[in-house]
Formats: C-alpha cells, structure tokens, sequence
C-alpha cells in the first residue's frame, strides 16, 4: 500500500484585495465601444424602415378619423383591419429587431470580455494581489457594500486593456444644435 499524502497546512498569507466590474470593464473598453458603434450603423437601415412603418400607420390613422361621414361601414372597416394588419406587422419587425441587436451586442461582449482575461490576470499578478472579486450587483453575484477606495481596479483594466488591444478610442461626437456649449456674451458698455 501507498502511504498517505501527507496533509497540506493552511497556511496565513498577506491580503491585499481588489474588487472589478468585469461585464462593465468589458463594456467600457475601446474595442466594446467600436463594435457597438458599427452594431448600431448595421440596424440603421431596420430603424428607419420600422420608423417609416410607424409613419405609415400614424398616417392611415389619421386618414381614418378623418374620413368623412359619408364612408361605408365596409369601407372604414376594411381601413381598420389594414391599420391593424400593419401595427401588427410593426410589432413583429420591431421585436425581432431588438431580439437581433441584443444578441449581436451580447455577442460582442462576450468576445471581448473572453480577450480581457489575461490583461486582468496580468495586472493582478504585478500588482500583488492576493484576490480578485467580481462585483456584479446581481443576485447570486458578489455584492460589496463598503471597500476602501484604490480596491476596485476596473478603471486601471479598461487602461490596461485599451493599451495593449490597440483599437483607438471613438472620436468624440460632433457638435449638435442640443449639445453645443453655451456661451455668455460680455456685458454690454454704457
């Protein structure tokens, strides 16, 4: 017979711990905010057909309550159940819509949340820390209710990440009439 293993005593180590969002620092990262903007450039064409739908039905709508008095019940009917008919429609389309765009933004998250693993792992190990916890804020997941700032590295991951990933940053968004900054004019001289 073999002799017993001989046991292994627990032994004390130094803790420093460190807290993370992953699914925001994925989210947060260059390359997660590029794929979203090109998500969002692929369903343009669906989001305007499906606004050029509801646009539609507005209008045969309001052709319906304005329709003169004079109208046959058939008639007003049959404009009814093709209104009906295209809200329907409107409904499907927009479901199967967004079904599409957030499994295609699940997907790209997934990718890049798979890619930042061993960033995170590296900057835990020359950091030194002993522990890594994923604050998700859902039930089942870790929920921190206090920590000592400097412990969530989430930020120093997005840096970290974004620096080897080499996708850039987005530019940032053109002015628009709503976004504009404001200015003051000097007071008028007497």
């Amino acid at each position: 017979t073999a002799p017993a293993p001989a046991a292994v005593a627990p032994q004390a180590v130094p803790a420093k711990i460190a807290l993370i969002e992953y699914e925001q620092v994925a989210a947060a990262t260059n390359e997660r905010q590029r794929a979203l903007q090109e998500l969002q450039k692929k369903y343009e064409p669906k989001k305007t057909q499906l606004q050029a739908l509801a646009q539609e039905i507005d209008t045969l709508k309001k052709q319906l309550q304005s329709a003169p008095a004079t109208m046959s019940d058939e008639d007003r009917a049959s404009r009814a159940r093709a209104i009906d008919t295209k809200e329907k429609q409107l409904q499907r389309d927009s479901d199967d819509a967004s079904t599409a765009y957030n499994s295609d933004v699940q997907d790209e998250l997934a990718k890049v949340a798979k890619k930042l693993g061993p960033t995170v792992v590296k900057y835990v190990q020359e950091n030194g820390y002993t522990m890594l916890l994923n604050n998700t804020g859902q039930q089942g997941g870790l929920d921190v209710m206090w920590t000592i700032p400097g412990t969530d590295i989430s930020q120093a991951i997005v840096d970290a990440y974004n620096a080897t990933s080499g996708v850039a940053a987005l530019p940032p968004p053109a002015p628009s009439p709503t976004n504009r900054p404001r200015t003051t004019a000097a007071p008028k001289k007497p």
